[in-house]
C-alpha cells in the first residue's frame, strides 16, 4: 500500500508539472500579444513625432524588448529546470515500476511450488537477476546442531563453504541478531579476495523474529557498482518471502518423507504372512 501511495504521489507531481508548463505557455502567448500591441503603439507614436522623439521612442522600444527578453529567458530557465526534475522523477518511477513488476513475478514463483530444490533455484535466480550478485551462498539453520549449513551457492563451490556456528563471524552474527550486514566500501572488499565466513553483504532469512538462514553475497557483477534504495527494499522483501517459501517447502518435503515411511510400514503390516 505504501508503494502505491508513493507512486500516486509522484504521478500527482507530474500532473502539476504539466499544468505549470501549460500555464507557462499561455503566459508567453499573452506576453507576445502585449508586446505586439506595445510595438504598434510605439510605431503609431513615431509617425506623429519628430526625429528626437523617434530616437527616444526607439530607445524605449529597445529597453522594452530587452526587459521582455530577459523575462522570457528567466522563465525559460525555470521551465527547463522543472523539465529536468520531471525527467529524473520519471526515471525513478519507471525503475520502481519495473522493480515492482519483477518482485511480483518473483514472489509468485517463490510461492508457486512446495518443492524445496525448486524454491532454492528461484531464490538464486532472484539474487542473480534482481540483486545483480555474481558470487553468493544460501545458508540454512540446522536446529539440531545450531549451525548454519550451506544449502546452495553460485560462483563458489558448495563443498568449500564452511559450516558456521551461531554468533560466529559475520554470518553467525547476522543469524543471531537478525540484522542485515552491509560493507560500506564494496570496492575494497571486491579487490581483497573472498572470505567465505565474512561476506560484504549478509541478509537474514526471517519469519517474524525467527531466523532460519542467511543469504551471503561475496561479489556483484561488474556493471553493479553500488546498491540503490530499491535494492535495500528488495533485500527486505526477499528476506521475508524467501524465508517463508524455503521454510514451507522444507516442512512439506520432511512431511512427505515421513508419510512415505509410514505408508511403507503400513503396507508391510497389510501383507499376509506366508505359510
Amino acid at each position: 500500500m505504501e508503494k502505491d501511495s508513493n507512486i500516486t504521489r509522484k504521478v500527482d507531481e507530474f500532473l502539476q508539472i504539466f499544468k505549470r508548463g501549460e500555464e507557462f505557455t499561455k503566459d508567453l502567448i499573452k506576453e507576445n500579444e502585449r508586446l505586439r500591441f506595445r510595438i504598434a503603439e510605439l510605431e503609431e507614436s513615431i509617425e506623429k513625432t519628430g526625429s528626437e522623439g523617434r530616437i527616444r521612442l526607439y530607445e524605449d522600444r529597445i529597453k522594452l524588448l530587452e526587459d521582455e527578453i530577459n523575462s522570457i529567458l528567466d522563465r525559460y530557465k525555470k521551465a527547463e529546470e522543472e523539465n529536468k526534475d520531471f525527467a529524473a522523477k520519471y526515471v525513478d518511477v519507471e525503475a520502481e515500476n519495473n522493480m515492482l513488476a519483477n518482485l511480483y513475478v518473483a514472489s509468485y514463483q517463490l510461492h508457486s511450488t512446495l518443492d524445496f530444490n525448486e524454491v532454492l533455484r528461484v531464490v538464486m535466480e532472484i539474487i542473480i537477476n534482481l540483486v545483480g550478485a555474481e558470487k553468493f551462498a544460501i545458508f540454512l539453520m540446522d536446529d539440531k546442531t545450531n549451525e548454519l549449513l550451506p544449502a546452495a551457492s553460485e560462483g563458489l563451490s558448495l563443498n568449500e563453504m564452511p559450516k558456521v556456528k551461531m554468533g560466529e563471524g559475520t554470518i553467525g552474527r547476522v543469524a543471531k541478531e537478525g540484522v542485515s550486514h552491509f560493507t560500506e566500501n564494496m570496492t575494497d572488499t571486491a579487490t581483497s579476495g573472498i572470505n567465505a565466513a565474512n561476506p560484504f553483504v549478509c541478509i537474514p532469512l526471517k519469519i517474524k523474529e525467527h531466523v532460519i538462514g542467511v543469504i551471503s553475497i561475496y561479489s556483484l557483477f561488474m556493471q553493479k557498482t553500488s546498491f540503490s534504495n530499491i535494492d535495500y527494499e528488495l533485500f527486505n522483501l526477499l528476506a521475508g518471502h524467501a524465508a517463508t517459501a524455503i521454510f514451507s517447502s522444507r516442512l512439506y518435503t520432511q512431511s512427505e518423507r515421513k508419510l512415505t515411511t509410514i505408508q511403507s510400514f503400513l503396507d508391510l503390516l497389510k501383507e499376509k504372512p506366508r505359510r
